[in-house]
């Protein structure tokens, strides 16, 4: 198989668990070298490097919080210095918290707005110096950010809505240096944190035409066609992979 993406190096940030692990598999498949942050899953981080590497691949754990803005910088740095460059910044880290409006706790809402907009911002911020023609950065947003199903989830799609905007916002401001800036926006999709099985994951799989939930690799094949050389004319976008959700 051609592997696209030979020659590049990418930092995926979040990338441990879940979405974030299928995306540095994937990009690692395609030849890419592939940091990878991670808050405080050290084993899971190190056996994804074991499995990158076993593979044939190149792979980085930095110990990050994206809510912490010296640590993202200093991840991006490390990036550089470690794999000698940076092309491709997946955003992915993300945290969610689900309540109703007259109980939502202030200290949760702050947190997300620290990892789920400002540590994008901070993360691309970082990265855009880095970055030369032909850069890409793409951050998983939420189909949320266009349709919220159930209630206590407004904090959380407004955080997913920022990053959007924000991705409109910087493919104007980056394009002509040559680097795209997309969103993708995934619908419910199986991870560790959300099952898709169990009465919540019943209700979403009657929403969606498709009648099952995605997987994360199905996130990070989207990922993998944004940050290769065919995708060179697709910037601002927000592109749903939801299986129909938001139709």
């Amino acid at each position: 198989m051609t592997q696209q993406l030979a020659g590049k190096s990418a930092l995926v940030t979040g990338g441990s668990r879940g979405i974030g692990a299928a995306i540095v598999r994937r990009l690692a498949r395609e030849g890419a070298r592939v940091a990878f942050t991670y808050t405080s899953a050290k084993d899971q981080a190190d056996a994804l490097v074991a499995e990158v590497t076993a593979a044939g691949g190149r792979a980085l754990a930095v110990q990050a919080d994206s809510a912490d803005p010296q640590a993202v910088q200093d991840a991006v740095d490390r990036t550089v210095e470690e794999l000698g460059a940076l092309d491709i910044l997946v955003n992915n880290a993300g945290v969610a918290h689900v309540a109703p409006l007259e109980e939502f706790p202030l200290k949760e809402f702050d947190r997300m707005i620290a990892v789920n907009v400002r540590g994008v911002f901070t993360a691309i911020q970082a990265a855009a110096p880095h970055l030369g023609r032909g850069g890409r950065i793409i951050t998983i947003g939420s189909i949320n950010a266009d349709r919220v199903p159930v209630p206590g989830t407004g904090v959380y799609s407004l955080t997913k809505a920022a990053v959007a905007g924000l991705s409109r916002g910087l493919a104007r401001e980056l394009g002509p240096r040559g680097i795209t800036v997309n969103t993708i926006q995934p619908g419910p999709t199986e991870t560790d944190m959300n099952p898709d099985s169990g009465p919540f994951a019943e209700s979403m799989k009657a929403m969606l035409p498709v009648g099952h939930y995605a997987q994360p690799a199905d996130i990070a094949s989207a990922v993998a066609y944004l940050a290769g050389p065919e995708a060179r004319f697709v910037t601002g976008a927000s592109w749903d992979v939801d299986g129909g959700f938001a139709v």
